[in-house]
């Protein structure tokens, strides 16, 4: 798991996901035909199909880099840095956190994540109860303003610091939604054998603010399949009734029927499903009520090409404490190769 505990600490906040990106590529060196990065950021990997294949389909792979984040909005008088966030963030899940703040000179400062208002043993009741907004969390990272003055600015990216580790057969960490899509897309091109498919891997940029790398890349790649690989929530856990936990993990692949962007083709569905089955690979099947991947944008493409996705369950999705099952991993990973080699 040492390549996923990489890609989990490494910041990549929408937008600046450079540091991720030069990781991979210098990862997947001598495992792709082609490599090129786009005007947008995407990391564009070609694996051709074999010779004696003519006019090969093309199977684009969707991997998004991004991390749901924040960027400096202002710095008050006192030093304490107000933040404008990039993705959904679920605000009680954000106190006493630490973040990262990546500064123009390529250096990093480190700060607290809290709330205005006051702590819990002077809040009032109705205070005690309330739920901040995002807009009400600032940094504090210890400096003045004037300290603060030449090195931060606003537009300075500010990510979650958090450590990766293992638990028994868990793994957990941060924006493991969308770094287990980067790990397989990694271990897809290192693994992968000969294919009649022309295969595109494309490790994406900005999906949590709207598709936009996958939008960019699938129109200059013009897909004939389109796969998103992606995370979905496992909410498997007290609390919850089982008509509501989507899927579980430990379940194997999540096979997409739809969500609230996409319906998959169904096609590639009893594709996918046949192949599980032939090969008794762990899947299930999802289906999201509100939520999207940059399957929305393959499936869009230029013409439109056919398109699904296959997602790792995860639970605590959108915090610092993101959880996935290795079987889960492996099964994903075994049947995108199953179809791409089949």
């Amino acid at each position: 798991m040492d390549l996923l505990k990489t890609l989990s600490e490494l910041p990549g906040a929408p937008g600046r996901e450079e540091r991720v990106r030069e990781f991979i590529d210098a990862r997947v060196q001598g495992h792709a035909d082609e490599i090129s990065t786009d005007a947008l950021g995407n990391l564009i990997c070609r694996k051709r199909a074999r010779k004696d294949v003519k006019d090969p389909k093309k199977v684009m792979i969707a991997c998004h880099m991004d991390e749901i984040a924040f960027y400096v909005r202002q710095i008050d008088d006192k030093g304490f840095i107000r933040i404008h966030n990039l993705g959904g963030f679920d605000t009680r899940t954000l106190f006493a956190r630490r973040v990262r703040i990546q500064t123009r000179d390529g250096r990093e400062l480190f700060g607290n994540l809290n709330p205005s208002g006051r702590p819990i043993h002077l809040a009032t009741e109705e205070e005690r109860k309330k739920i901040p907004k995002i807009g009400e969390f600032f940094v504090d990272t210890g400096l003045t303003a004037e300290e603060l003055k030449g090195r931060v600015r606003p537009g300075d990216p500010v990510t979650l610091v958090q450590e990766f580790y293992e638990m028994g057969d868990l793994v957990t960490g941060k924006c493991l939604d969308n770094r287990v899509a980067c790990w397989l897309g990694v271990r897809l091109l290192e693994q992968l054998g000969e294919s009649d498919y022309d295969i595109y891997v494309v490790f994406t940029v900005q999906e949590e603010i709207g598709i936009r790398g996958a939008t960019t890349s699938s129109y200059a790649i013009n897909p004939d399949i389109g796969i998103a690989v992606d995370t979905t929530l496992a909410v498997d856990v007290p609390g919850v009734p089982f008509e509501d936990q989507v899927v579980a993990l430990g379940g194997g692949t999540a096979i997409k029927i739809l969500d609230s962007y996409s319906v998959s083709d169904k096609g590639l569905v009893d594709t996918f499903i046949e192949l599980a089955e032939k090969h008794e690979i762990p899947h299930q099947f999802e289906i999201l009520p509100l939520g999207g991947t940059d399957a929305a944008a393959l499936q869009r493409a230029r013409g439109g090409s056919r398109a699904i996705t296959l997602s790792v369950p995860t639970r605590y999705i959108h915090t610092v404490t993101e959880t996935v099952h290795k079987r889960d991993l492996q099964a994903t990973l075994d049947l995108l190769r199953k179809y791409l080699e089949a």
